[in-house]
């Protein structure tokens, strides 16, 4: 019970995490902080929030470094951080948090159809959990378009009591400076929902062979946090942008680093070990959900009828996929104690060697005994 438990916990706290994320970082942004520095100075914060933990826990654990898995780890931070955020934030900036959101939710698309071209996955569409888990990963997705892109009738929700007027009045700036991109912020979201599925096999194979969370996201971030600098001055030159004397844009860079990087990439690699990529990215579409409440409570947002049945859908294809997924899990476990009690069954059927020095005590014996 304990082992299906806790990675269903941690893949919830990972979305509430992501959540908060999502509006802090939108604020930072709207602030004036340019997303790539905000990336540069997210991998920083996590390389140093990770060090400890790596060194405390996986000192004498972790496996020898390999040059086969150092470069695993080089498309690690290339896929899942470089280009996953330098992406999502660019998307971020250049498009609303909804529509973000919403096209995140491509990830568990991107990673059921690379995970079968990778044979991480069997789709099995005979079988029962197979077709569980097509329909799930079809009713999630299209939960979080319907959720995004259709509103309908308003929900008699009334207002909230917690309303964040400084979040609202940052959005209203926001949106009367045009920050937006029909184009660039969409492609640029569905871009990283792509290279963060393949960040998810790369995951699933090292994990094998280099099976310390903390050791390899630590690796990971610090590659990253080189990638990402570089890649931000060569952009942003002035001393100004990268000034952290806003407690906003600190808040929202110490929270993205230690919070949405160091602990979370932690929880991710720990659940794709335990149950697999798709099982981890079949959450994100729990993101749309959390964070139309958590807009609702404190951006003042209504929520509509669309909300709600996206919703619904998103959680079914959750409930279709794990289900899917344990059925699998529970028929792999029934056929390996048959084949085990097979085998056990096979070697006492098993001839016994012959041995004439055996053979001739026992005739002996029996020729005494005759006689």
């Amino acid at each position: 019970m304990a082992d299906s438990l806790m990675p269903l916990l941690a893949m919830i706290a990972v979305q509430l995490a992501y959540a908060g994320m999502n509006i802090s970082s939108k604020l930072a942004i709207q602030s004036g902080m340019h997303p790539l520095v905000l990336v540069a100075y997210r991998q920083i914060f996590a390389t140093l929030s990770l060090a400890p933990f790596a060194y405390w826990f996986e000192r004498k654990t972790a496996p020898r470094m390999t040059k086969r898995i150092a470069f695993q780890i080089l498309l690690s931070s290339l896929t899942g951080v470089t280009g996953n955020q330098i992406l999502y934030f660019v998307g971020l900036k250049y498009s609303t948090a909804t529509i973000a959101c919403a096209l995140s939710n491509l990830l568990p698309a991107f990673t059921f159809v690379l995970a079968l071209l990778f044979g991480q996955e069997w789709l099995m569409i005979k079988t029962i959990a197979g077709v569980a888990k097509a329909l799930g990963t079809i009713l999630s997705v299209g939960g979080a378009v319907l959720l995004s892109f259709y509103h309908g009738k308003v929900l008699g929700l009334g207002e909230s009591k917690i309303h964040w007027k400084f979040a609202e009045r940052m959005e209203r700036q926001a949106s009367s400076g045009g920050q937006t991109n029909s184009l660039l912020g969409p492609v640029a979201v569905i871009g990283s929902a792509l290279v963060w599925a393949v960040w998810f096999i790369i995951q699933a194979n090292m994990s094998k062979s280099y099976a310390v969370p903390y050791t390899s996201t630590f690796y990971m971030c610090l590659m990253a946090s080189i990638q990402c600098l570089a890649i931000a001055l060569s952009v942003e030159h002035d001393a100004s942008a990268w000034s952290l004397h806003s407690p906003l844009r600190l808040t929202s860079a110490l929270y993205a680093g230690i919070i949405c990087t160091g602990l979370v990439y932690v929880l991710i690699s720990w659940s794709i070990e335990k149950k697999g990529p798709l099982y981890v990215s079949v959450f994100s579409p729990l993101l749309l959900v959390i964070t139309a409440v958590v807009s609702w409570a404190l951006l003042h947002e209504q929520l509509y009828v669309g909300t709600a049945i996206g919703s619904l859908l998103i959680v079914l294809g959750l409930y279709f996929v794990l289900w899917g997924k344990n059925r699998e899990v529970c028929k792999n476990v029934a056929v390996h104690k048959i084949t085990e009690a097979m085998k056990d069954e096979v070697k006492d059927m098993e001839l016994q060697p012959y041995d004439p020095s055996n053979a001739k005590v026992k005739g002996n014996g029996n020729h005494h005994a005759d006689d």
